[in-house]
């Protein structure tokens, strides 16, 4: 026999109450209502749910053992409609984020870490990615939202290109290093010293090609090539090697006093820093919550530069 959860829920709610009147009061409908479903149930049943002739109401051994379960379809009910509502509010569910490595592991990581530090239940899946395979992977679905850098011409059609920062890029090295040492240093100072490489599909790899080529150098020699931030600040503590790097993800690992920019302003790429993500907003709440984290941080990080930092590095 099935039994209409609806009946069950406003059992429940007589029997807790201890009369129609106030179960009517409780669930929000009117009393005659009620004594229709009980009615119906107790037709359905060919049993009482309550003693006879009883005020207040008692139920019957029968009523109360389906009144029980009233109890829990109506806490099943309630959970559902609490957990929807921190859907729709974003502060459940995934998120599907990637970038450029270097800068998700100096910059983003701590950002995801503030963020679940507000909202535990949500779930951030993080990979890693360039322009080309970040679009890729938006258009497909696979990716709710990237940080890259881009020039204002190559947004993609059905993409939205949020920018979040100045593309400002610097020339990094050990503190101690003795070009930082330096009181005036020019292009050609860093000719003789060797590099670390980005990955060549990177586009710091371009930019740094492109500042050898503003010193006119040729054949530079390259001391180490790697993608993770930890081996390239690991080799640069260790050694007289130059790399290029954000200036955001320098001033990030200002805090460990053992990497700094050289204070020398090179060439911009013209490009800036943004989120990509598509226009149509089919991205989950949890998605669209972080995003916003992701501007209200980024415009704190580059009030902190703008306040911190009047070198060459960071002005126009």
């Amino acid at each position: 026999m099935f039994m209409d959860p609806n009946h069950l829920i406003i059992l429940a709610a007589v029997v807790d109450a201890g009369g129609l009147t106030q179960g009517a009061r409780a669930l929000g409908k009117s009393q005659p209502s009620l004594s229709r479903s009980l009615a119906t149930l107790e037709a359905r049943l060919g049993l009482p749910l309550f003693e006879a002739g009883r005020r207040p109401l008692i139920p019957t051994e029968l009523g109360e053992a389906l009144a029980a379960q009233g109890r829990i379809i109506r806490a099943a009910g309630l959970e559902a409609t609490a957990q929807v509502d921190l859907y729709k509010g974003g502060k459940t569910g995934a998120v599907r984020v990637a970038g450029t490595p270097v800068f998700m592991d100096a910059v983003i990581a701590t950002m995801i870490a503030g963020f679940q530090m507000a909202h535990p239940n949500v779930r951030i899946d993080q990979s890693y990615g360039y322009a080309d395979s970040l679009i890729r992977d938006l258009n497909n679905g696979t990716l709710d939202l990237a940080i890259c850098p881009l020039p204002p011409s190559a947004v993609p059609d059905g993409l939205a290109f949020e920018e979040i920062m100045q593309g400002r890029n610097v020339i990094a090295c050990r503190v101690g290093h003795p070009l930082a040492r330096k009181k005036t240093l020019r292009l050609s100072d860093i000719a003789p010293y060797p590099w670390i490489a980005p990955p060549t599909t990177s586009p710091l790899y371009e930019d740094m090609k492109a500042i050898l080529k503003e010193i006119e150098v040729d054949d530079f020699k390259v001391s180490f090539s790697g993608g993770s931030i930890s081996s390239v600040r690991t080799v640069l503590e260790g050694s007289d090697s130059l790399t290029i790097l954000p200036y955001a993800v320098v001033f990030m690992l200002r805090h460990l006093k053992s990497v700094t920019a050289l204070d020398i302003h090179i060439k911009h790429a013209p490009r800036n820093l943004g989120i990509l993500h598509p226009v149509d907003e089919t991205a989950s709440p949890a998605a669209r919550r972080f995003r916003k984290h992701l501007e209200v941080e980024f415009t704190s990080l580059a009030r902190s530069i703008t306040h911190a930092q009047q070198s060459s590095v960071w002005r126009d």
